[in-house]
């Protein structure tokens, strides 16, 4: 018979899908957001609420050997909802603000060119799925983890409300649909990254990922919110350079 402490992890990863519906309801119901950007902070946060949920919904987990195969199935719906669902969705938005005069007319048989930005959730859910049932991805990651996506769209509506100097950069058409197409690619990519698990905190065997997260950290106090699309992008080449060295010893 379970204990309440192994109920503590399924109940964390419920909090984050919660967060995920509530930041969907938010975007849906806001129609004209490039006279609101203020709308989509609360979605962005909730995104935020959710990474520490399914952080902890993990790390618990581990901690009392509470770990089931309905607790991982369970998280990555809930990650396909908030890192996958909600942040197309926000992307979808960003991309329709950024339309000038015939960019987001309608293209090639028939098609809405803003709707690229769903590509997001699709291979969201096709990489979530993959990890389910990939052996390779129990200490590190094959492919960009779709909380990372989810943290970099949900830092933007932040930074075009608190770094309103950046909003050409947010708000660039090109750039937004660009980084959809990549991001997508990145989700599913034979690319091995660097999982930040600690099995001891020495600093010899946890070189790559205490480097990692001191760049971080100085990006974070100096550029704040500018600085999560720098991080993961980091994080990207830092897993790259790690692997390359990793070949060549």
């Amino acid at each position: 018979m379970f204990s309440i402490k192994n109920h503590i992890p399924n109940a964390l990863t419920c909090g984050n899908l919660l967060c995920g519906i509530f930041g969907l309801n938010i975007v849906l119901s806001t129609p004209d957001f490039i006279d609101q950007p203020d709308k989509l902070i609360l979605p962005s946060i909730l995104i935020g609420v959710a990474l520490v949920c399914d952080w902890l919904d993990g790390f618990i987990a581990r901690l009392v050997n509470a770990q089931s195969p309905i607790g991982k199935e369970l998280d990555s719906l809930a990650d396909m909802v908030t890192f996958g669902v909600l942040p197309a969705f926000i992307m979808l938005k960003l991309i329709e603000g950024s339309c000038t005069t015939g960019t987001c007319t309608v293209g090639l048989f028939g098609f809405y060119k803003p709707y690229i930005a769903f590509a997001l959730a699709v291979f969201s859910a096709l990489r979530l799925a993959k990890f389910n049932v990939d052996t390779r991805q129990s200490h590190s990651f094959i492919g960009v983890p779709t909380p990372a996506n989810g943290m970099v769209v949900a830092s933007l509506p932040l930074i075009l409300v608190y770094h309103p100097e950046y909003r050409e950069y947010v708000l660039n058409y090109n750039v937004l649909i660009i980084y959809s197409i990549v991001m997508s690619y990145l989700l599913v990519a034979e690319l091995p990254l660097f999982a930040l698990k600690f099995k001891n905190f020495d600093w010899k065997s946890n070189q790559v990922k205490y480097i990692f997260l001191i760049l971080s950290l100085a990006l974070i106090l100096v550029f704040k919110f500018v600085a999560i699309p720098l991080v993961i992008f980091i994080y990207i080449l830092i897993s790259i350079a790690d692997n390359l060295m990793g070949e060549k010893k």
